[in-house]
């Protein structure tokens, strides 16, 4: 009777272990279908599947930054990408970027690739510097997003506002495109990694000019989240030089709520699987481990600190 006693206790051990595991529900939390964050989230989620025992995952296509910030805040996810200043200003609780109060229980998981602003006219509309922005039409990315906190900063930097612009449009990468190809918009501006595929489409269709950003605009950002880059000549058709622009880093959010354990192992299979990632998305390139931990503007989750320390990257 005892062994029987036994084999029943640990048969429902099992049967426990098994329901705890199938509750691993994994959401990431990503940006539209037709920008970077996307593929790497699809990808992302791939990783976690097979790497975290009993993981159901999923991926929510979501306006980006902004709301990815505000739906971990509330629960609504697992972990989420988001620009560096986004998550800055979310941790402080600025309104007018689209957080009533401060989101106090963010996590970094992990600082990633960097993203370029890109600010792309058909080379009909006759723009060929920012001042030649004035009057024109220009996308700036869907309200609030971090693509659109992006654009306010560097027209402010070089002197211009929406309101010196011929008229602004809120949308996402791929139908900004699509107006470009109609005739109905002069520019975009998209804040994403390099090479991203809305404006290799466009670039394909339509001839192109990928305006600059000069180094003392963004000094004049004045916000260390913003770097100076260059978009290397050839990174789109017709572009064939370097163009000066600015960087603003990326980072994988979670929050205090999801378990150390399974912020561990989605950190350790991330940084285990990154060929996979840039299987995805050449962006993924740029995703480094030494630099994981580096420029993060709230606390690390102690699951990712916990990998960071088995690997050495934090003593």
């Amino acid at each position: 009777m005892g062994a029987i006693r036994h084999l029943i206790a640990a048969l429902a051990l099992c049967t426990c272990a098994a329901v705890a595991q199938a509750q691993t529900y994994i959401t990431v939390l990503t940006g539209g279908t037709s920008g970077v964050y996307y593929p790497l989230g699809v990808a992302l989620s791939k990783i976690y599947s097979e790497a975290i025992p009993g993981a159901k995952t999923s991926v929510q296509a979501t306006k980006a930054s902004a709301e990815n910030l505000n739906l971990l805040q509330a629960g609504r996810g697992e972990v989420g990408f988001s620009l560096g200043d986004a998550v800055t200003q979310a941790w402080t609780g600025n309104e007018e970027a689209g957080f009533k109060q401060k989101l106090d229980k963010l996590r970094a998981l992990a600082a990633i690739y960097p993203n370029y602003i890109q600010i792309v006219a058909s080379k009909e509309s006759g723009i060929r510097t920012l001042q030649d922005l004035r009057g024109k039409r220009l996308s700036v990315g869907a309200p609030r997003s971090g693509t659109e906190l992006n654009a306010r900063a560097v027209l402010a930097a070089a002197g211009l506002s929406y309101a010196d612009l011929g008229k602004v449009e809120y949308l996402p990468f791929g139908e900004s495109v699509e107006l470009m190809k109609n005739r109905q918009l002069d520019a975009t501006l998209q804040s994403a990694g390099l090479g991203v595929s809305s404006i290799r489409d466009l670039a394909t269709n339509v001839p192109i000019v990928v305006v600059a950003v000069p180094p003392e605009v963004v000094t004049k950002i004045g916000d260390p989240a913003y770097q100076p880059a260059v978009i290397p000549a050839g990174t789109y058709s017709g572009q064939d030089q370097d163009v000066p622009t600015v960087a603003v880093r990326n980072i994988l959010v979670t929050h205090s709520g999801v378990p150390e354990e399974v912020v561990y192992r989605m950190t350790k299979s991330m940084f285990e699987h990154l060929d996979e990632l840039v299987a995805a998305h050449t962006a993924a390139k740029g995703i480094k481990l030494e630099e994981a931990t580096k420029g993060l503007p709230i606390p690390l989750h102690p699951g990712a600190e916990r990998y960071y320390r088995e690997v050495g990257l934090i003593r």
